[in-house]
């Protein structure tokens, strides 16, 4: 189990002070032409960049913890995210397209007005609460019956992967109601604030850092308790642990849904900063990203697969502007050259780096001390003879 240590705990409390004030200072004092300046889009950016991270550790918590490759924590992300884009749709009013007190997708449906389950969504705190509620009981359900039959393994990463695939197909049919392929867009305002405001983006990405910083503590302290010990004994060996006495279903369980939990807090943060949520936000590629951001960063380490969310999607912003056709490319060739090369991803490349160091001056050691003991053998013949 990964501890904290000196090193780990300065870097996160820099990084918190960079993100929380820094940052969003540099944005709101400085003027637009300064050097100094960050602009509104770089702090837009940076916000998305902290709910991909959020998801990562939700990840990290599956799979560098509890050894659950879970491939569909994106399905818990867009959960989230839809229940916030409901609210949101709710406050645009009358302010759409058609000029109708109803989202402008219903009207070109042929609704003149709102649907029942849509009614309660013009409440802020309903809304946050069915993103917390709706990923966790289907996590729950879902967890509960393969959990149950102990399904494990590879088997699991490919019901986490058909469950999301589910949701994705289910989410694109019209007669949902949730906007179909095009989802919800066109945002306007959110608890009383303009969304189209500077101000209003800042104080998303502030939530963003502190949700962030909550989500590490939290994880930190289960992973490092007694839990977590449990957790790294499942992930090592669950027969063991199933032969100590422990019910390691009702363990996987509960990780299962506050990880799903953790990514739809994700997924509402998420929407209002980006302006869209659709059925994409759930397809299966994008729980393989997050993937590939545990394992670049470090799956095990909870602070890894933050900053290998924040470097692949750095690079992936990159990628699209320069080779939009190669990007899959790049990620693919990423996680090979990862997973054969740097194992324990970049939190782990400093040990890797020093035990490299120390394998190749073992050989020159081992020669001098060969060298030593000839001079000692010939020093003592003479004295033998």
């Amino acid at each position: 189990m990964h501890k904290p240590t000196n090193y780990e705990l300065w870097f996160v409390a820099v990084a918190a002070l960079f993100l929380l004030f820094i940052l969003p200072g540099l944005n709101a004092f400085t003027a637009p032409g300064s050097v100094l300046h960050v602009s509104d889009f770089t702090i837009n950016l940076y916000g998305k960049y902290l709910c991909y991270g959020i998801v990562a550790i939700s990840v990290d918590l599956l799979w560098g913890y509890t050894g659950l490759l879970s491939l569909g924590q994106c399905l818990f992300f867009a959960l989230g995210g839809y229940m916030m884009g409901m609210y949101l749709m709710r406050m645009i009013g009358d302010l759409g397209q058609y000029h109708q007190p109803i989202p402008d997708f219903l009207v070109f449906l042929g609704w003149s007005k709102l649907p029942a389950f849509w009614q309660p969504f013009s409440s802020f705190k309903f809304a946050t609460m069915m993103a917390i509620l709706l990923p966790a009981v289907v996590a729950l359900g879902f967890g509960f019956l393969a959990f149950r039959s102990r399904i494990k393994g590879v088997y699991f990463s490919i019901l986490t992967q058909a469950l999301t695939y589910a949701g994705c197909l289910l989410f694109f049919r019209n007669d949902m109601l949730m906007g179909g392929n095009n989802g919800f867009t066109d945002f306007k305002f959110i608890a009383g604030h303009d969304l189209r405001l500077p101000a209003t983006q800042r104080e998303l990405y502030i939530c963003s850092v502190l949700l962030l910083l909550a989500t590490y503590g939290l994880c930190k302290w289960l992973t490092n308790s007694k839990f977590g010990k449990v957790q790294c004994a499942i992930r090592d060996s669950e027969n063991r642990v199933l032969f100590s006495g422990y019910a390691t279903a009702h363990f996987k369980l509960f990780v299962f849904v506050l990880a799903a939990i953790i990514a739809g807090l994700a997924g509402a943060l998420y929407v209002p900063q980006v302006g869209i949520i659709n059925p994409s936000e759930m397809a299966t590629d994008k729980s393989l990203e997050a993937i590939v951001w545990v394992s670049v960063g470090g799956r095990g380490t909870l602070i890894g697969p933050v900053i290998g969310a924040f470097a692949v999607n750095a690079m992936k912003s990159w990628a699209t502007r320069a080779y939009p056709d190669l990007w899959l490319m790049f990620l693919g060739l990423t996680f090979i050259l990862v997973t054969l090369f740097m194992p324990k991803g970049i939190v782990g490349l400093p040990a890797q780096i020093g035990a490299l160091r120390r394998r190749f001056q073992q050989p020159k050691t081992d020669a001098s001390e060969v060298a030593n003991s000839k001079r000692v053998e010939e020093q003592i013949k003479p004295n033998l003879k």
